[in-house]
């Protein structure tokens, strides 16, 4: 596929004439005059300014230009990092058809494994993140990092507010399992969140991710797809949408779960949405943004490939229980100390399942009690 068709070249080059040896600008293939290969690249950066969806219009400023001038002054990680930037996403004559080029483009990106990076724009703008994975023909996982949980019904809701509901009831379902991270709960309808507990999905409040971060890593390390609504965070941290908030996410918090998600082996794409350059008097927040991109790629370098349980590198334990089912199977990697359980379908034995969990999970089930994770897990195994 010519994706180049669908990309506007930079404006000028976010480095200048001569970037630092040792800094991220050194290291990426931009498009300024010729698109980049990307076939033989892992990740690649697509700028988005899209922003029909969103209640408040377009910003004055391009948002992921502006994180671009920050992002390629970092100094490059400890991976090769082989990343090209594709440049700016044309927007679609509707807001329908921006949804069916990402759609395009994220899904040449999958075929060929390679990681796209989705920075600025309003959060609907996952949606067609999320459609490019019907192509894949399984189930897929998805975790949304928002202050609020965006399944709007009532007139007059934007996309950017309606997004997730339309994942969520998107026909046909390819849709396993649905995490929501770092909401806060009065901003939340009570429907919204029992629907999610109905539908046997997990959700973890921002009080929690501030009582302990890694609560989180479980939750990300199931997911194919990440999409993270930038207005999670506080405002102080990152002062770049409106209206502003005084609670939400550190920026510590927020690049630590940008970690988990470069490390996840199984996620296949990462959205940054929401960034308002006009907010943003004096670059804080797009140094923020830049920093958890940072943090991705540096997860992602540091990914081990720990998917065959049956290798030397994980212990198994199996710890038996009174009731149904009989037994319980835990994986432990020996490198990481990272914990999965495997989930056998009560309806059909054939059908199992190895999820990440956490060893909390592993000692709740030594003293005799079934995982939360494990009783959702097995609702959604049908």
């Amino acid at each position: 596929m010519n994706l180049a068709i669908f990309f506007d070249p930079l404006p000028e080059d976010p480095v200048g004439a001569a970037p630092v040896p040792t800094t991220l600008g050194a290291y990426a293939t931009r498009f300024i005059d010729t698109f980049p290969d990307w076939r033989a690249a892992d990740l690649a950066l697509i700028g988005l300014d899209e922003w029909r969806g969103s209640a408040a219009g377009a910003p004055q400023g391009h948002s992921a230009n502006r994180v671009r001038e920050r992002f390629y002054q970092l100094q490059k990680g400890t991976g090769p990092v082989r990343l090209v930037d594709l440049g700016n996403l044309r927007p679609g004559l509707t807001l329908e058809d921006t949804y069916l080029r990402l759609r395009e483009i994220v899904a040449a990106l999958l075929e060929n494994q390679t990681i796209p990076l989705l920075l600025g724009g309003s959060q609907d703008l996952d949606y067609g993140q999320f459609l490019a994975y019907e192509t894949l023909e399984r189930p897929v996982s998805h975790v949304t990092i928002d202050a609020r949980v965006d399944m709007a019904e009532h007139d007059g809701a934007r996309p950017e507010d309606t997004h997730l509901r339309r994942i969520l009831m998107h026909e046909p379902n390819f849709l396993f399992c649905f995490s929501q991270i770092g909401h806060q709960q009065y901003l939340v309808p009570p429907g919204v969140l029992a629907t999610l507990e109905k539908l046997h999905f997990e959700t973890l409040r921002l009080g929690e991710v501030h009582a302990d971060v890694r609560q989180a890593e479980p939750l990300i390390r199931q997911a194919d797809m990440l999409s993270f609504d930038l207005s999670a965070l506080r405002w102080p941290d990152f002062p770049g949408y409106t209206p502003p908030s005084p609670y939400g996410l550190t920026g510590e918090e927020a690049s630590q779960l940008c970690w988990y998600a470069g490390h996840n082996d199984q996620l296949s794409s990462f959205g940054l949405y929401g960034y308002r350059p006009d907010q943003d008097e004096h670059g804080l927040a797009a140094f923020a943004a830049a920093t958890m991109l940072w943090y991705f790629i540096e997860g992602f370098y540091h990914r081990l490939g720990e998917t065959d349980f049956q290798s030397r590198r994980f212990m198994r334990y199996a710890i038996g229980l009174p009731g149904t089912p009989a037994k319980l199977v835990f994986y432990k990697a020996r490198r990481t100390e990272k914990w999965w359980l495997e989930v056998e379908s009560l309806a059909d034995s054939s059908v199992k399942r190895i999820v990440p969990c956490s060893y909390q999970d592993y000692l709740h089930a030594s003293q005799g009690d079934l995982p939360n994770r494990w009783i959702l897990t097995q609702a959604l195994l049908g």
